[in-house]
């Protein structure tokens, strides 16, 4: 074994990992990031968030040819299918890894390709993709492996009609029909990409409304879209056989429903990769989802050894993940971190059209008898929105009714996921300086959708009494 002890090693270059490694970097640390598969990026670059974000932008701009009246003469001789989008979706895919690659070149971090595993608290084994292995030692260890899609035992996702969010990715045609089973987020997403695309959608939701955490006004308009989409949503059911055969997949749900569709795409949960990395011979334990508990500041069992995103469960989002790396880097460089993470965060769901949300929702503040009200605005009525056609959607606001301080902001149509941002800077402020009051005596850019906070505030100020 080499007696050079570095200061840290990352396992894995997701946003997690990447995070912990620019800032242990530019804090003069000697760091090596490994990483299993033969690119940098990990599961969100690769499998999860660009590759679904590309392709739900794509269907986007097919829905704006097709609505557009420019094009009202060729829009119907326009025939896109699934591969093409996910050619479309390669490009930027690339993108990312060739920047992501000079990120970890300008800042001298080592990367060395294989997979890690534990052979002593202090050490690991990287076993090289062809053949060899190497051993390196480190005085601090991030493991930021990230998720794949769960795979319950009696289902064989080794037939070709059965994929997850990871194996759609491989499709070669597009489907004339899906049965898509769990509809979170990236059930929802791929509802609205196939339903683009004229495939049949069944959704099947194993609780009583889709995404239950987001704001029921906003889950209402979601699924009004997507049944107006012609996706048939199925809610309340659990499955309890899937029957593949050589011409589709049949779904049995414990209600006694059968849903025979093409394909079926598993998108009801995630385990954390912590699989065959020795851990357990180290003392960490991974619970039934592979994921490894953590305290306030991400360490694990082994104070020496931190996890961060999806790896330590919710919030699983690349956003946050990338500021749990970062805030890890901080602790192990300084001691200490002079910043602390947000408590609330924006959440972007990339549906068609999209919806993003921070903030406590109307059912929360009515449990909580907080005494509030709501100031909305409509997109249709927003200048930007009938020039671009993106007339579907609303931001929604909601305020205490004494101090009129934002509690929560609900968006749901184009651009939400960038608009949520605007009111989550005001909503972070201390004291008088988190007020309504600032959207109706700011000047916005006309005509821009950012003006819907004007819009939404002088409406909520008017139903005050």
């Amino acid at each position: 074994m080499s007696t050079n002890v570095l200061d840290c090693i990352v396992i894995g270059t997701g946003p997690g990992g990447e995070g912990a490694a620019m800032k242990l970097a530019k804090s003069g640390l000697r760091v090596a990031v490994v990483e299993a598969h033969t690119s940098v990026g990990g599961g969100c670059t690769h499998w999860g968030t660009i590759p679904s974000k590309a392709l739900r932008h794509s269907i986007e701009m097919l829905a704006d040819y097709r609505r557009n009246p420019l094009f009202q003469r060729t829009r119907n001789q326009l025939e896109v299918e699934f591969p093409d989008l996910l050619r479309a979706a390669d490009g930027v895919i690339n993108d990312q890894v060739r920047t992501r690659y000079r990120y970890y070149q300008r800042n001298r971090v080592r990367l060395v390709f294989g997979r890690a595993r534990f052979v002593a608290p202090e050490r690991i084994l990287v076993e090289r993709p062809g053949g060899g292995t190497e051993e390196l030692a480190a005085r601090h260890f991030v493991i930021a492996t990230g998720s794949r899609p769960y795979h319950p035992p009696d289902i064989d996702f080794s037939h070709p009609r059965i994929l997850d969010s990871d194996t759609i990715l491989g499709l070669q045609h597009t489907p004339r029909s899906i049965t898509i089973y769990g509809a979170g987020v990236i059930g929802c997403e791929y509802a609205s990409i196939m339903s683009n695309l004229d495939v049949k959608v069944n959704l099947v939701n194993t609780r009583d409304r889709l995404l239950s955490f987001l704001d029921d006004e906003i889950t209402d308009a979601l699924s009004y879209h997507l049944r107006s989409g012609g996706v048939v949503i199925r809610n309340d059911e659990a499955y309890t056989a899937v029957e593949p055969s050589d011409d589709g997949v049949v779904l049995h749900c414990r209600s006694g429903k059968k849903l025979k569709t093409e394909v079926l795409l598993w998108a009801n949960g995630r385990s954390g990769n912590t699989r065959d990395m020795g851990l357990e011979e180290i003392g960490l334990v991974p619970n039934g989802r592979g994921q490894l508990e953590v305290d306030e500041r991400y360490r694990t069992a082994l104070p020496h050894i931190y996890a961060v995103g999806d790896l330590v469960g919710a919030p699983a989002l690349a956003s946050a993940s990338y500021d749990q790396g970062r805030f890890v880097g901080a602790q192990i460089a300084d001691g200490e971190s002079d910043w602390s993470l947000i408590e609330e965060f924006p959440s972007g769901i990339y549906t068609v059209p999209e919806i993003s949300s921070i903030g406590r929702t109307e059912r929360e503040l009515t449990a909580g008898q907080v005494p509030y009200e709501v100031a909305e605005a409509d997109f249709q009525s927003i200048a930007r929105a009938q020039i671009t056609g993106h007339t579907v959607g609303m931001l929604k606001i909601l305020f205490h009714r004494e101090t009129l301080a934002i509690l929560g902001i609900h968006c749901f149509g184009a651009q939400a996921a960038e608009i949520v941002h605007i009111g989550q800077a005001i909503m972070s402020q201390k004291g008088s300086a988190n007020s309504l009051r600032y959207f109706t005596e700011t000047t916005f850019n006309y005509p821009t959708m950012a003006e819907a906070y004007r819009v939404a505030a002088l409406n909520g100020l008017n139903r005050l009494f």
